[in-house]
């Protein structure tokens, strides 16, 4: 039987495999955070206090996510992920035992919420990397959305059991679910028989690892774009976290199982909207789709806040998880199309700092709205916000250039080797790696350099470099030179891995405009006396 469109990523095993783990570990997340979000409403029922249940959830992914990106490139992916998931099967339990003995409070709830958000967050960049490895690329985009799909499913049952369960046995069971669910993830992952990646250098250290990362991102147009558009959105739409189980108890006057119904109707509407984004994305591109995503969470955010009958929240709660999902499976795509392979971690962890950072501060935010405007007030501001935010960033592209289908003209410049005298303590050279590129370059041709030129410091940055430099000879103006400096010689054997076709093309339009016999001049200087620069 052939599969719908938006199932097609299930056929892959290894990718079915870990979807079906990730339904079962989000369902007992859903349980521990319905549990959670309830149980402080008893032991300090304030507006930021509860609210602070979802930051303390979500803080952590702020701190650790970039840390946790450049772990998960850097090391054995599948035996991260199962210490992870050891983490926070332990985190879960000790929560569990202590609630079911009486002996949790509102502070130590936050910190035992932080510990599992700790665990979360050393996992989040390394699963997410794992996507591209189970699924070809042609069906990265729906397998990121049926991700989606899956983690909403669990969104309409986790919070619906949830619920049921505190008002039937109460929290400590719903935290100990939790537990029980993550084991069942290190099963799977134990099962996953994951290729080893083969790479003739050695492994990157932690902080170049960082600071590759920040500079990849830092030079991507597309991904500065996409987290820029991912901020406004998360930190606006945060406030449903925040404030909905006090609207639940305080304004519609309803109980634990309508806590866990509302957010269960979010993740159904969330569910239906991943079946219909497929056939969605020959009418709007990613941009478009999270310009809608923004007004229609908006509108939801607004009309939450005025609810005071069960029906009309329940309607808000279907059109925001439309919106949710539409929003973020979008933006996460966009994500992972702009990074390649050897940053796509690090780049989905920084990516993850940004909007958990804006989730945290949101929900922070919103709290404190409720307590100072109330709650109708504080969502009906944060839709607002969230859709205004939506219009003024719809012309920052998240799409990646279109390919052209002409060859570009001209070969990327490539220096002598080095010398075998050299070679055999280069590796353990410490010393930074000064690159260069020499270019003439007539006068007609000088803004076609200069701009060619521009898109070349993108391409080296985005492969690793500290600094670029470009620099016009005062005597001979037809005469320049292009500068780069790598961290290291092992830094700089990895540059040439790091460039992707379109970098490449990128750097043999700027050689084309070269005018001499020979190819532009490249050369490599390696710094031996560190110490002596100041």
């Amino acid at each position: 039987m052939r599969l719908p469109a938006a199932l097609l990523p299930l056929r892959h095993p290894a990718f079915r495999l870990l979807w079906l783990a990730n339904l079962v570990a989000n369902t007992g997340m859903w349980m521990q955070n319905t549990g959670a979000g309830w149980l402080m409403t008893s032991l300090a029922p304030s507006p930021v206090m509860v609210s602070l249940v979802q930051v303390a959830s979500m803080l952590p992914v702020f701190l650790l996510a970039l840390p946790a990106g450049a772990m998960a490139d850097i090391v054995d992916r599948r035996l991260y992920l199962i210490g992870g998931q050891v983490w926070i099967a332990a985190a879960g339990a000790l929560l569990a035992l202590l609630t079911l003995q009486g002996a949790i409070g509102a502070w130590s709830l936050l910190a035992l919420t932080f510990a599992i958000g700790a665990g979360t967050a050393m996992n989040s960049p390394a699963w997410a990397a794992v996507t591209p490895e189970t699924v070809p690329r042609q069906d990265l985009a729906q397998a990121i959305v049926l991700n989606g799909i899956g983690f909403n499913l669990t969104r309409a049952v986790g919070p619906a059991l949830g619920g049921l369960a505190v008002a039937a046995l109460g929290p400590q069971v719903n935290f100990a679910l939790n537990a029980l669910a993550f084991c069942v993830v290190i099963l799977a992952l134990l099962r996953w028989r994951r290729p080893a990646p083969r790479s003739g250098l050695p492994k990157e250290h932690f902080l170049s690892a960082m600071r590759a990362g920040v500079g990849f991102v830092r030079a991507s147009p597309v991904m500065r774009a996409t987290m820029l558009r991912a901020v406004l959105f998360f930190a606006t739409a945060a406030s449903v976290w925040g404030l909905l189980p006090l609207l639940v108890r305080q304004q519609l006057g309803l109980g634990p199982e309508w806590f866990g119904i509302l957010l269960s109707a979010m993740g159904l509407g969330a569910v239906g909207a991943g079946f219909v984004l497929p056939s969605l994305r020959s009418l709007l591109d990613r941009g478009r789709t999270v310009t809608a995503a923004s007004l229609l969470g908006g509108a939801a955010l607004a009309l939450l806040g005025q609810a005071t009958h069960w029906a009309v929240a329940l309607l808000a709660m279907l059109a925001f998880g439309v919106a949710w999902i539409a929003g973020a499976s979008t933006l996460q795509a966009a994500t992972q199309l702009a990074a390649p392979a050897w940053v796509r971690a690090r780049a989905i962890g920084i990516y993850q700092l940004g909007t958990f950072g804006a989730l945290s501060l949101g929900s922070g935010v919103s709290g404190w709205a409720g307590d100072v405007l109330g709650l109708p007030l504080a969502l009906g501001l944060a839709g607002g916000l969230c859709a205004v935010s939506g219009l003024l960033t719809r012309r920052a592209a998240i799409e990646p250039p279109a390919r052209s289908d002409t060859p570009p003209q001209g070969v990327v410049p490539r220096p002598d080797p080095a010398d075998p005298d050299l070679t055999r303590t280069l590796l353990d050279s410490t010393g930074r790696v000064l690159e260069e590129v020499r270019y003439r370059i007539a006068p007609q041709d000088r803004a076609h350099f200069l701009a060619a030129m521009a898109e070349c410091r993108f391409v080296r940055l985005r492969a690793g470099a500290l600094g670029w430099r470009l620099y016009e000879d005062i005597a001979h103006p037809d005469r320049w030179v292009e500068l780069w400096v790598m961290e290291s010689w092992t830094d700089h054997l990895r540059e040439d891995d790091r460039l992707t076709e379109a970098d490449r093309a990128a750097l043999a339009r700027a050689a084309a405009l070269h005018r001499g016999p020979d190819l532009p001049e490249a050369a490599r200087y390696l710094n031996v006396m560190p110490d002596m620069i100041r």
